[in-house]
């Protein structure tokens, strides 16, 4: 007797927890909305920064918050797939745009080296300094004196 009220008990506490979770799936997929929202609304600020040529900070910024919703709502589909009946075709399709956000993020925000301003040397196509390596004696430069070129020597 005391065994098969030990699983009438189980049995209760189980239907319970299921019951709970029934009952919180609804309200865990209503929550679907307002992250996929607030997910947009970033990305439309990244698009408007992009457009307006920011400054890559800004942007570095704007990304990593939308990378940030982006990651929120990839962990909602995975973690709900079954409550919500998430097809597995959606998931593919976030998770390879969440790649291709963060590798921009990482493009963002990495600094990149200011490129070098080019000189009256660099364009005319000629040696910014004489050196012993690229000067002749007898050529009639104009280090080449009456006792050869100095930096010849």
């Amino acid at each position: 007797m005391k065994r098969g009220l030990a699983v009438i008990v189980a049995f209760l506490a189980l239907q319970a927890t299921i019951g709970a979770a029934a009952a919180q799936s609804p309200a865990a997929c209503a929550k679907f909305p307002a992250l996929n929202d607030e997910a947009q609304k970033r990305a439309n600020a990244v698009q408007t920064a992009l457009k307006a040529k920011v400054e890559r900070k800004e942007v570095c910024r704007l990304m990593t918050a939308f990378v940030a919703s982006e990651t929120e709502v990839l962990k909602f589909l995975v973690d709900n797939k079954t409550w919500c009946q998430i097809p597995d075709q959606a998931i593919t399709n976030v998770k390879a745009s969440h790649e291709k956000s963060l590798k921009f993020r990482e493009v963002a925000c990495t600094e990149q080296a200011k490129p070098r301003v080019p000189t009256l040397s660099d364009a005319i196509k000629s040696t910014p300094v004489d050196t012993s390596r690229n000067t002749r004696a007898g050529t009639g430069g104009t280090f080449d004196t009456l006792t050869g070129n100095p930096l010849q020597r």
